[in-house]
């Protein structure tokens, strides 16, 4: 996939588009429209969300400092078509993280249309070939076949398990070298 980078917003987070997707830096006007992505049943199962506004809040300013902090993060992943925020998709590197993770969050009844799998597919398209990162990782519990399958449909193969911050998950890994010479049935676009 080619895609289709501006320039940086006032905060320093380019825009990506992708076929049907933009990514971009967060908003205060995104912190309701979030927190109602993450409140879907369901949504908490695999990885901590807010729950309230003050915490989706927390969670946007973090997001934003997450750019300032390492020039590189979590988008907000909207639809190009409608301008409906979708939930998020980028980079997470937290300080005591165990690598620099390619993750992302789409909104429950937007599940299988293949919109994580592109949101991801930026994300790694920026981190190999913007940022330059060798190595990246993808967390998840091992029962979300889901992001499983989005993690496989993108390159990245079963690394490990690894408890962290109390919590069980498995690490999918790929490396820079190997997402260039992924197939180009893999490239997507």
């Amino acid at each position: 996939m080619t895609l289709d980078y501006s320039t940086p917003d006032d905060q320093g987070v380019p825009t990506v588009l992708t076929p049907r997707l933009v990514l971009r830096g967060w908003r205060a006007e995104d912190v309701p429209a979030y927190l109602e992505i993450v409140s879907e049943e369901g949504m908490a199962a695999h990885t901590p969300q807010p729950s309230t506004e003050a915490a989706a809040w927390s969670q946007t300013a973090f997001q934003i400092g997450h750019w300032a902090l390492r020039g590189y993060g979590m988008w907000a992943v909207e639809d190009r078509a409608t301008g409906q925020l979708l939930g998020r998709a980028g980079l997470y590197e937290a300080l005591g993280w165990p690598g620099c993770e390619v993750a992302w969050t789409i909104r429950r009844d937007r599940w299988n249309q293949g919109l994580a799998t592109e949101a991801g597919r930026a994300a790694l398209e920026f981190a190999c070939d913007v940022i330059k990162r060798d190595d990246l990782i993808s967390i998840m519990t091992a029962d979300n076949i889901g992001s499983i399958r989005v993690a496989t449909k993108l390159g990245l193969a079963f690394d490990r398990a690894e408890t962290i911050q109390g919590g069980e998950y498995s690490i999918y890994t790929i490396t820079r070298a190997e997402w260039a010479a992924r197939p180009a049935s893999a490239a997507g676009g």
